[in-house]
């Protein structure tokens, strides 16, 4: 079911747009913004079930979905004619990168006017490269939710090729997302593999979550 149908029109994308604070904030509290939106997107469309239908984003208004041959390097634009919010997905692309574009898209249209607050740089990423990967995390955590991805997994579809395809996402964006929320750990804890060298491995992982940046 999707409530966007019983929404007052442009509501949606202000309830987005009002969870980012009023004062610049570091990349880490941008990251966990972009997540709470990813959350009340899902939770205003009413989306329980994946995988999650790309028509939560096609059927709002004022936004149009546009297939065009774009460069191979390039999945995917947006900009504002002014009446419409359009989003270009690059149509030589598969489903599932076009999927993931599109809400990596409909993220700068929700920064839009915001990113001097959200994305100021740092000694790791330029201002501009931090709206990239909180656009990539976005996308992930609307795609494939972790109360979603949690279910999934407890019913015991383990594998990040059969997740990728019950979320219609690629395999390696699932991937990444399983290391993000961690899952893949509790399946080395589950099967009880206590070798020093995974002890060792699981001491170099980064802390900070890997980005999705390519992984579409």
């Amino acid at each position: 079911m999707n409530k966007l149908t019983e929404t007052p029109p442009r509501s949606v994308l202000a309830a987005l747009r009002s969870v980012i604070p009023d004062r610049e904030v570091v990349f880490a509290q941008a990251r966990k913004v972009a997540e709470i939106q990813a959350n009340r997107f899902l939770a205003l469309c009413d989306v329980e079930f994946s995988p999650v239908p790309s028509k939560i984003v096609s059927s709002l208004p004022r936004i149009r979905i546009v297939f065009e041959k774009l460069p191979t390097w390039v999945s995917g634009t947006s900009h504002w004619n002014g009446t419409h919010w359009i989003i270009v997905l690059n149509k030589s692309e598969p489903p599932v990168r076009q999927r993931f574009t599109l809400m990596h898209e409909f993220k700068h249209i929700i920064d839009h006017g915001r990113t001097d607050l959200l994305y100021t740089g740092n000694s790791r990423y330029t201002a501009v490269e931090q709206a990239e990967r909180a656009a990539d995390y976005f996308a992930a955590c609307v795609l494939m939710p972790k109360k979603l991805l949690k279910a999934a997994w407890s019913r015991g579809i383990q594998t990040s090729a059969r997740l990728a395809r019950d979320f219609d996402v690629s395999t390696v964006a699932m991937e990444v997302r399983l290391s993000q929320t961690r899952l893949s750990a509790e399946q080395d804890t589950y099967f009880q593999v206590p070798t020093r060298a995974l002890a060792r491995g699981r001491q170099a992982m980064p802390q900070r979550p890997l980005s999705l940046e390519g992984a579409s």
